[in-house]
């Protein structure tokens, strides 16, 4: 009887103690870490939003911190670094990774999109109909959970004769990766490869003549004081990636990564609500500072699109020397026929 009553006790011990010890392991909170190219600023208020989001929804099962201006990486390092496990999520610039997000780079080649949300929509569309775009991401190791829509392009500097083609011969225009300098080269100005967060000085001292971003870049990095004018749009392209790194994802429950899941989609839809609203805002803002906006009128801007080659069918062509023909003359005719 009393072997019998220890054996219940101990049953019960055991039980308990599991029981314990899985809830200990679902409570276990989860720390992750984001590393950002681009400074804490309202202009990624919507990445600042998920990963708040992330944690109510987890009921602070899932903290994560995101590190602003190149603090665990820069730009062009940030993806390999989440592929690796040295951080777990990234904002990951496609035009930074010429030679391995060759299809995702397209996205930033200048003159093939309008307006921003028909880049982010033709991007979620090519992600699900064409398997190169995952296989790129998966060779780098890291999964896809949203993209940020950038708003149209601005030449901002001190001097406002920039609303004319001919205004922008020989001046030094920030840009970056392989397409943006041909676009500029094309009018005979002077391409020089600046990060974002470099764009102030190099413009305070001269190394650029025009910085080369949207609206909302020009608010947050504070161009419109060593560059009163800006002349625009000029450009349209999708924005920057934000992705998971596999072993990172791999580590979560599944029931977060359901919510990890649900709520990238649901931020999606906050980045493009905010397309339009937060364009705006920092255009206000920056006039109310002291900025001059200048219109770059269609007429220059089609002098621009004439001079420059079709990037577009220049990156078919090399993808086809790299072996990936098929994948992109199929991805170049459906992003012409979707943008029509």
């Amino acid at each position: 009887m009393k072997n019998g009553i220890r054996s219940l006790w101990k049953a019960a011990l055991l039980a308990v103690s599991a029981a314990a010890v899985g809830a200990a392991a679902q409570a276990e909170e989860i720390k992750l870490r984001w590393g950002h190219y681009l400074p804490d600023s309202g202009f990624v208020q919507v990445e600042k939003n998920f990963a708040k989001k992330i944690e109510e929804r987890t009921n602070g099962r899932v903290k994560i911190e995101i590190t602003f201006a190149g603090g665990l990486g820069k730009g062009p390092e940030v993806a390999t670094l989440a592929g690796r496990g040295a951080i777990d999520m990234a904002s990951v610039a496609p035009g930074y990774y010429p030679d391995q997000l060759l299809f995702w780079k397209a996205c930033q080649i200048p003159f093939v999109f309008d307006e921003p949300k028909e880049a982010i929509n033709i991007l979620y569309k090519s992600y699900q109909e064409f398997p190169i775009f995952k296989e790129e991401l998966d060779r780098i190791n890291v999964m896809y959970l949203f993209q940020q829509p950038l708003g149209s392009y601005y030449m901002t500097g001190p001097d406002p004769n920039c609303d004319t083609v001919e205004g922008l011969k020989g001046k030094k225009i920030r840009s970056f990766g392989a397409d943006l300098p041909k676009m500029h080269a094309a009018i005979g100005a002077v391409p020089v490869t600046v990060a974002p967060v470099e764009v102030y000085e190099a413009l305070q001292r001269g190394t650029i003549d025009y910085s080369f971003l949207n609206a909302g870049n020009v608010e947050s990095l504070r161009l419109y004081e060593p560059g009163k004018y800006s002349c625009g749009t000029a450009m349209t392209i999708a924005g920057h990636l934000i992705v998971i790194g596999k072993g990172s994802w791999d580590k979560l429950p599944a029931d977060v990564q359901e919510i990890f899941a649900d709520q990238a989609r649901k931020s999606q839809q906050e980045y493009l609500d905010w397309l339009e609203t937060g364009t705006a805002s920092s255009i206000a803002k920056i006039e109310a500072e002291g900025g001059v906006f200048k219109e770059f009128p269609a007429s220059e801007l089609a002098k621009w699109v004439a001079a420059t080659p079709d990037l577009l069918k220049g990156w078919e062509e090399n993808m086809a020397e790299r072996g990936f023909g098929d994948q992109a003359k199929e991805v170049r005719a459906a992003w012409r026929e979707w943008a029509k």
